[in-house]
């Protein structure tokens, strides 16, 4: 059987928080693919967000995690690339949540926001709790992919022209 694949991305705010966080992936027996940065060099959160969405999207990873000073910027970022659901998750409950509920393939956390001891918890919780099976959740979950379907940027009939 082969390893999952967890895609780990950060800017310069989340780079110490990365560096455990990778150590945590391989402690739960998964294959962390690490898309820097690599250091505490200022950096732009859209390009890593960017990054490890397309490797989400593609399946050539099973999940990410992107790390920046508050998580919010990465989660915007990430979202915005069809077929990712990113949480920015502050605790383990809403780390449960994203995943049963809404099927969250991507965990967004902020390093200026959240102790580390708290990011790992959050971390773990949200790569071993499973998506719901429940109709209700499968259901909502469709939905979240009808609109992304209906609301292309490129193409889109809903396209405001400039």
């Amino acid at each position: 059987m082969t390893k999952q694949r967890i895609a780990i991305g950060n800017d310069h705010g989340g780079y110490e928080y990365k560096l455990e966080l990778v150590k945590v992936i391989e402690s739960l027996g998964y294959l962390p693919v690490d898309v820097g940065s690599n250091g505490r060099e200022s950096t732009d959160y859209p390009d890593f967000a960017e990054k490890v969405g397309q490797m989400v999207s593609s399946g050539e990873v099973d999940m990410g995690i992107l790390i920046c000073g508050t998580g919010i910027g990465m989660s915007i970022a990430a979202n915005k690339i069809k077929g990712v659901r990113a949480a920015l998750c502050w605790n383990p409950r809403a780390a449960t949540l994203a995943r049963e509920h809404n099927n969250a393939n991507v965990l967004c956390l902020g390093a200026r926001l959240i102790p580390m001891d708290e990011c790992i918890k959050i971390t773990k919780t949200f790569l071993t709790t499973p998506a719901s099976k429940e109709e209700r959740h499968i259901r909502r979950v469709n939905k979240i992919k009808m609109i992304e379907e209906r609301n292309k940027i490129c193409g889109s009939k809903n396209q405001k022209q400039a």
